[in-house]
């Protein structure tokens, strides 16, 4: 099968100059590369056939020697050395400049420039645990971070003497260097600089070469009202200082709030369980109940209350933490039996059961269900 111009394989113009066919060229490799085209099986072909292309039209003397023969200046030794194909050390250099192209989305490399030797600090976590009452009222807290801070002795720098960090010659400053496998460039972090770009002659002697040291740091937290158990709070820059000098990373709080004696609590609402007395739930009357800002409230019980039975008080929940308002508390009654009772209640009660058949609806209607259920079993 004859061979296709190397000028139609990268779709560009004959004549055109050199940043016009690298161009081309890098947009193809991207475009055919096998690794981003699984499903196309002719995708591997393509790109051999672009990358031979741009082998020769890169260099000046075979692309001049290819505008006057075409593919037979590469047949029988002529254009200089065996054509495209006997040129794969040449190839592998040309691919390098593309390489971050390919590979840079996936690998987090930085495409076409130098690495700095600082380094961004890490982002820090602590958890607080607070109660409901200051999670109620909000509060500052002071809490003590262990983290690492900028080195005093070397001003962050991690060299000795106010000496300059280096570039590595390694990696030329890159962090990163190349080796030849094959046909591909294959890309590691830099042995000697371990991926930094830098080296320090004299490391100083209090921080080793870091720019940074170990140390516990006392901070104050503003801990808004309204917060709950998974909210976050971000302190931009009181994270971990950076490596040599880099930027420092942030410190996360993570608010749990204690579970309490008497509230319960979904969301901005409140929920209270208060037990009353048979009596006080059968005649009606009023209730004492605490309220989470420290304060009482007077709650009417109507009369024939039964277990379960909700009353609401708005606006004593909460406070939404963004504003906008609390939420409501909720008194749940529960029906308390009374225990231990002397001879005389015991008296009482069975007189008060003897006169009380027609008042408990619940009951009646209960024990009707279970009367028809038994005689439809029957039946």
């Amino acid at each position: 099968m004859a061979k296709r111009d190397y000028y139609d394989v990268l779709g560009v113009a004959k004549g055109a100059d050199a940043a016009t066919i690298k161009k081309a060229y890098r947009a193809k490799a991207k475009e055919l590369h096998p690794d981003r085209n699984s499903d196309n099986p002719n995708a591997e072909a393509q790109f051999k056939e672009a990358n031979e292309a741009y082998e020769v039209l890169k260099d000046e003397n075979k692309k001049a020697a290819y505008d006057r023969y075409g593919h037979a200046a590469f047949e029988n030794g002529m254009g200089g050395g065996g054509g495209p194909r006997g040129q794969q050390g040449d190839f592998a250099s040309a691919f390098s400049d593309v390489f971050d192209d390919l590979f840079g989305d996936f690998m987090g490399g930085q495409r076409g420039g130098r690495r700095s030797g600082a380094q961004r600090g890490n982002d820090l976590r602590y958890n607080l645990r607070i109660n409901l009452e200051d999670a109620y009222s909000g509060m500052q807290k002071t809490i003590t971070v262990p983290t690492s801070v900028g080195c005093d002795a070397c001003n962050g720098t991690g060299a000795e003497g106010g000496s300059e960090p280096q570039t590595c010659p390694t990696c030329n400053g890159m962090g990163k260097v190349r080796a030849q496998q094959g046909f591909f460039t294959v890309e590691r972090t830099c042995p000697t600089c371990s991926g930094m770009g830098q080296t320090i002659k004299n490391p100083c002697k209090t921080c080793h070469g870091a720019g940074r040291v170990e140390k516990e740091r006392s901070l104050s937290v503003n801990i808004p009202a309204g917060v709950e158990t998974g909210t976050r709070i971000r302190l931009a820059g009181e994270g971990e200082a950076g490596m040599r000098g880099g930027p420092t990373g942030d410190l996360y709080i993570f608010i749990e709030v204690n579970s309490h004696a008497l509230f319960e609590r979904e969301s901005t609402n409140l929920f209270c369980r208060v037990p009353v007395s048979m009596a006080t739930a059968a005649l009606g009357g009023e209730i004492e109940v605490p309220t989470i800002d420290g304060g009482r409230s007077r709650v009417k019980v109507p009369e024939g209350s039964q277990s379960g039975r909700q009353m609401r008080l708005r606006s004593k929940g909460m406070p939404a933490l963004r504003g906008g308002g609390s939420g409501d508390m909720f008194i749940e009654l529960a029906v308390e039996t009374p225990v231990k009772l002397t001879s005389r209640q015991r008296e009482l009660l069975k007189e008060f059961d003897k006169l009380s058949e027609e008042n408990n609806p619940q009951g009646s209607s209960f024990f009707k269900s279970v009367k028809s259920f038994w005689d439809s079993m029957k039946s």
